[in-house]
């Protein structure tokens, strides 16, 4: 049994992920959902073959030094369906487990991924740091990638990408574009950003800022005029600022604080949710740096009044969580259930939704601005 025959499974049924280990059968994951295939269960023999068939020797002895490896797979198959997939293979229990994410071979455009149309201001960027978060399975690469591809639709600039691994394949349009694959292409983040300083990029993306020396260098990168976009993994704006900082230690933060300050642009939170009618949206919480916020940034004990900078920021493109699934509801997006469910604070959701229905009207007379659809509900792009 060769792992192609899963993977086809996964994408005849448009699957978002293929989840394998010994003990259980294979699991698909389904409009967020996970459900196991209709297979048998697989054992500790399986999984060894599995892994063989997806690694090449370079690959199959990194994962038995480091017990867990990171790469990209291509399947093609006889009558032309392929995928390309982001594959992990990890030991658990001493045997051989899998995880492996289907990806587009095509990017997605703004409006395919029901993106707010502040995201185009954002990807224009010339310089400066933004920061994509959220959890795994956010959306966060695939948004990642939208942004590269619509300047690579418009910007005649040198664009370099470092991942971990590469996910979509992007091909050069107005920009050129390369890409870094860790393992493949450079042994480090570290290094492939010291000689990204060498090979004249404009743009610079890198997968994730994973310890202090990435960011760092992704400060550096910023400050030397350099548009640099990243992820991490956390939950909101406030939260990322302060996982950012915390990467140095106490004797650094304050000056930490005034890098970070002088180099972010925005801020961007995603969590993906249940949509009315099937499939899944975005939804999501954006900070952009205005002189208030970065005031902000720089004192510790101001920090969480960004917040409230944000609700009071709408004309400059900002929205909490909170505010974006109101209007989301409001336009029938998602369920009240969903919004109360993924909302940050449950309670404060209630009341903005018992508020009286100038709030509402204020909310859906901005729509356009951050999702491209207009206050009577049409689309014009966007969400």
């Amino acid at each position: 049994m060769h792992i192609d025959e899963l993977l086809r499974i996964v994408i005849k049924k448009g699957a978002s992920d293929l989840h394998l280990g010994a003990g259980r059968p294979p699991f698909l994951r389904l409009d967020g959902d996970l459900m196991p295939a209709d297979w048998d269960i697989l054992d500790e023999e399986e999984m060894e073959r599995f892994a063989k068939q997806l690694l090449t020797p370079k690959r199959e002895y990194r994962l038995e030094e480091e017990n867990e490896i990171d790469f990209a797979y291509v399947y093609k198959g006889d009558d032309g369906l392929q995928g390309r997939f982001r594959v992990n293979l990890y030991r658990q229990k001493g045997s051989v487990a899998a995880a492996l994410r289907l990806v587009n071979d095509v990017v997605p455009s703004f409006e395919e991924l029901n993106l707010p149309l502040i995201l185009e201001e954002l990807s224009l960027e010339r310089r400066g740091i933004i920061i994509l978060t959220g959890t795994t399975g956010s959306g966060k690469s695939t948004t990642l990638a939208s942004m590269i591809d619509y300047v690579n639709n418009r910007r005649p600039v040198h664009i370099l990408t470092i991942e971990d691994p590469i996910e979509y394949v992007l091909t050069d349009k107005e920009a050129i574009i390369n890409q870094r694959e860790l393992g493949v292409d450079t042994n480090s983040f570290m290094d492939a950003i010291r000689g990204a300083m060498r090979e004249d990029p404009d743009i610079i993306l890198i997968g994730e800022m994973r310890d202090r020396e990435t960011v760092n260098a992704t400060f550096q990168a910023a400050l030397t005029g350099h548009l640099v976009l990243s992820t991490l993994h956390t939950l909101n704006v406030t939260q990322t600022i302060s996982r950012v900082i915390d990467f140095y230690p106490e004797t650094m933060q304050k000056q930490a604080r005034l890098m970070l300050s002088e180099t972010i642009k925005s801020i961007i939170s995603m969590r993906l949710l249940p949509m009315v009618g099937g499939g899944r949206i975005p939804a999501m919480e954006i900070m952009k740096v205005t002189g208030r916020i970065k005031e902000f940034i720089e004192d510790e004990e101001k920090t969480e009044l960004i917040k409230l900078a944000m609700e009071e920021g709408e004309d400059e493109g900002m929205i909490t969580f909170d505010r974006y699934l109101l209007k989301m509801y409001h336009l029938g997006q998602i369920t009240y259930e969903t919004a109360l469910a993924a909302a940050s604070s449950p309670h404060d959701f209630k009341l903005l939704e018992q508020q009286n229905t100038d709030f509402s009207d204020k909310v859906l007379n901005r729509v356009e601005q951050f999702t491209g659809t207009r206050g009577d509900g049409t689309p014009a792009g966007g969400i």
